[in-house]
């Protein structure tokens, strides 16, 4: 069919809905609604059979939902109504929750039910759990509404003849800022998690600090510091340890509130976002390897099962600052001290890596100077894995890649990917040639036609697809939360192998091979020769779309890549 997407952005849902949808042979079209968009004119140049909105905030015009069938995706169970859903989901303490599609009408998400799937909702944050569990759940309903329009004999169900026992939910209103407050001399630990994790990527939790106010983002429960309600305890890589009324909880990431006719702020590691109005605090680094300690937070973590490492690592939106690329190549190399022959890099769950940190690139002092500190660290990163050659090394992708974060995964010697996880293997849409050896790995991994290809096109690439082309070895089919499970228990089987010695001679071989054939450090010189050249030109295009993406400014139009042949026209 000719589908056409309708969205806010091309967020994480909206490219896995894309990029699930193309892998069924759906021919794709997608306009971004934005202010300036006359949705109503552009949709007649697409001629879709059916328009789906994966993630839309405004209301579809009547002209035309009432011309051609328009399904909504709402990230809420039968019954449920509002813009804040998952929002009140996590804020009210929800243990079960799910996506309806819908057909769009008069009245927001009134419409007649074309499908709807239930999901778990385990004690983490709203951007995990919207990239995962409501993700999953919104594909089976997304998928099974698509099948059932393509039929041509399914009538949706209208919802006011819907017994009240299906109904899960309910009409809610708007979350606001006053229902998210934390009153820090009374709240408990609890109470202030919940509130954290129901904001913790937009809009986050309005609050004073410091004689400031800031929007807190993110949160993680600490069992052992203690002291007066709302006082800062600690400092951890980045982050603030605040007392609760119970104990503590740490806050990794903080945006101060915009200023009247200031830029939009944007969110930053707790500590560099105060700056010097932080006072004298205690610098907590958590252990790299726990044993038995109490329950902390910590955004790296190392642990063995017999001859198999596991580097967990988890840092938010997954991106990778200066900092974090340097404290994981450490961690790296006291694994790599380690006797083991297999070691997993990875999270249990959620993102695996988007590369540089552009948040924190955008608000340093030179922005080209942060930049070209960054992309080196991970450079030096990604060249540890590829020089690891007395050990298999795994990258585990629990949830989505992109950029220099795809191309991290690549210099392992295999990639397990979750079936849900999103890839984008590309680095133009931020103006950018690309690092990360990615010049030696992609080709390697997929033939040099398909590298450019994956390269100029710039779409997102499910798991499946992925694994098709090659860059991925093992697709792992289930729920977010027994990936790490099952990668472990596939890593023990590696471990354990009876070739395993012999793959790691033949790899080693294979890698003096490639070094005498043309050394890393030619890839990596001409990697970065066009990148310091892009990083220090004022006028390159990087600056100005680094500058919109962190501080989420609407784009004008849809981007041509996401229409690449141009709208469908009808005989």
């Amino acid at each position: 069919m000719r589908i056409l997407l309708i969205a806010g952005a091309f967020n994480s849902l909206t490219q896995r809905v894309h990029a699930e949808l193309s892998d069924r042979g759906h021919q794709l079209g997608v306009e971004l609604v934005t202010r300036d968009a006359p949705l109503a004119a552009l949709v007649p140049r697409h001629a879709p059979d059916l328009i789906l909105a994966p993630m839309l905030t405004t209301a579809v015009p009547r002209e035309v939902w009432s011309a051609r069938p328009c399904l909504i995706v709402h990230p809420g169970p039968l019954g449920d109504r509002g813009p804040s859903s998952v929002d009140w989901a996590l804020h009210t303490g929800a243990d079960r929750w799910g996506v309806t599609v819908l057909q769009a009408n008069d009245e927001m998400d009134a419409g007649d039910i074309w499908a709807t799937a239930e999901c778990p909702v385990p004690e983490i944050g709203k951007s995990d759990l919207y990239r995962n569990e409501i993700a999953d759940a919104a594909i089976e309903a997304v998928l099974t509404a698509v099948d059932r329009f393509a039929s041509g004999t399914y009538r949706p169900e209208p919802q006011h003849t819907l017994p009240a026992a299906r109904l899960l939910g309910r009409p809610r209103p708007p979350l606001r800022q006053d229902d998210r407050r934390i009153d820090w001399a009374t709240a408990t630990t609890d109470s202030v998690l919940r509130s954290l994790r129901a904001a913790d990527s937009r809009p986050g939790v309005r609050d004073r600090l410091l004689g400031g106010t800031w929007f807190l983002h993110g949160g993680h429960p600490e069992d052992t510091l203690t002291g007066r309600p709302g006082a800062l305890l600690a400092t951890r890589h980045g982050a603030i340890c605040r007392a609760t009324a119970d104990g503590a909880v740490w806050i990794p990431e903080l945006r101060a509130a915009r200023t009247p006719g200031g830029p939009t702020p944007v969110k930053l590691p707790a500590t560099l976002a105060l700056g010097d109005r932080l006072p004298a605090l205690p610098e907590l680094p958590a252990p790299l390897e726990p044993g038995d300690a109490p329950r902390t937070w910590a955004d790296i973590r190392y642990h063995e099962d017999g001859p198999a490492g596991f580097l967990r690592f988890s840092f938010p939106g997954g991106a990778m600052s200066t900092d974090q690329c340097r404290r994981l190549l450490a961690a790296f190399r006291h694994a790599r001290t380690r006797p083991t022959s297999v070691l997993v890099l990875g999270g249990q769950r959620d993102f695996f890596s988007n590369g540089i940190h552009l948040n924190v690139i955008e608000a340093a002092a030179d922005p080209a100077a942060e930049s070209w500190a960054n992309i080196n660290a991970i450079d030096d990163l990604v060249h540890e894995v590829l020089t690891t050659t007395d050990r298999l090394v795994v990258a585990a992708l629990g949830g989505n890649a992109a950029a220099g974060g795809a191309m991290l995964a690549l210099a392992a010697d295999e990639v397990w990917c979750r079936s849900a996880a999103v890839l984008n293997p590309h680095y133009r849409l931020m103006g950018l040639h690309g690092s990360e050896y990615w010049t030696y790995t992609l080709p390697r991994r997929v033939g040099a036609e398909t590298a450019a290809h994956l390269m100029d096109r710039a779409l997102p690439v499910t798991a499946a697809s992925a694994q098709r082309l090659g860059l991925v070895d093992r697709v792992i089919d289930c729920a977010a939360g027994e990936f790490g499970g099952r990668t472990g228990e596939l890593a023990r089987r590696l471990a354990a192998s009876p070739g395993i010695q012999a793959r790691i001679a033949a790899k080693k071989a294979r890698r003096d091979g490639d070094e005498a054939h043309r050394p890393l450090a030619a890839y990596r010189a001409d990697e970065l020769a066009r990148m310091r050249r892009t990083f220090f030109d004022p006028a390159a295009p990087y600056h100005a779309l680094r500058r919109a993406f962190v501080r989420k400014e609407p784009p004008a139009g849809t981007p041509d890549h996401l229409n690449p042949k141009g709208p469908v026209r009808r005989s």
